[in-house]
């Protein structure tokens, strides 16, 4: 069974959660309402997963992403959160988190989000939510999640976007299969899609790459909707 701790202020969100996550098969050894009381619990249980909630009260908690994972390193975060900002889910990602969950989707997306994170994936579950777009029509915001990508993330972007394999991909940048695998659950997680179809249409859609890898955004729509594999 997977233990979990939860860690918000918010007491009649805790009391109505703890209870559903029980049903589901998690077991909560401990809820904390105070940031401090939550750090000596997680250090104390080591539970599988801690529920981190960014803010306590008046402050915000991003470095308590840092501050739970010190306390346990074994220990897998769940962020919590009501802010559905981009930047706020990069910066708790890039801080250790393992997931970014919005407080609207609900308990299920949460438990879902959970036994994720137990087998290594890196998580986002954010409201949709619809932007403006610049005169080129493209969304501004695209181009900032882009902003956020490593060499290597982009570089394996470009490589979703022509279509290759994970294997192919892994020869083309002289990695491992792990490491490829590992750039793109990154990528992913940074652009807020769900799977590397989504990725390469995402990076298509907005024109993310500028120069197309070999025959441009075009032809990689058409690979994608005659079914390249994404393996």
């Amino acid at each position: 069974m997977i233990s979990a701790a939860v860690g918000d202020d918010h007491v009649l969100l805790v009391e109505a959660m703890v209870p559903m996550l029980r049903k589901s098969g998690i077991d909560v050894v401990v809820s904390a309402h105070e940031f401090g009381q939550l750090v000596a619990s997680v250090r104390a249980y080591e539970p599988d997963v801690c529920v981190l909630d960014l803010r306590f009260g008046e402050h915000d908690h991003h470095d308590g992403v840092a501050a739970v994972q010190a306390a346990s390193p074994r220990t897998r975060i769940v962020v919590l959160t009501a802010d559905a900002t981009i930047e706020s889910m990069v910066a708790a990602v890039e801080a250790g988190a393992a997931a970014y969950v919005h407080k609207s989707r609900g308990c299920a997306s949460l438990v879902t989000a959970i036994g994720k994170v137990m087998r290594g994936e890196l998580v986002t579950d954010l409201p949709i939510r619809r932007h403006g777009r610049d005169s080129a029509g493209t969304d501004p915001e695209a181009r900032l999640l882009a902003r956020y990508l490593t060499v290597r993330e982009r570089q394996c972007l470009e490589l979703l976007v022509d279509g290759l394999r994970t294997d192919v991909m892994a020869r083309r940048l002289g990695v491992s299969v792990t490491t490829v695998r590992s750039h793109v659950q990154a990528l992913m997680t940074k652009l807020g899609v769900h799977s590397r179809l989504e990725a390469a249409s995402f990076a298509v859609r907005h024109d993310l790459l500028g120069s197309p890898v070999t025959d441009g955004p075009a032809g990689a729509a058409e690979r994608w909707a005659g079914g390249a594999s994404l393996r």
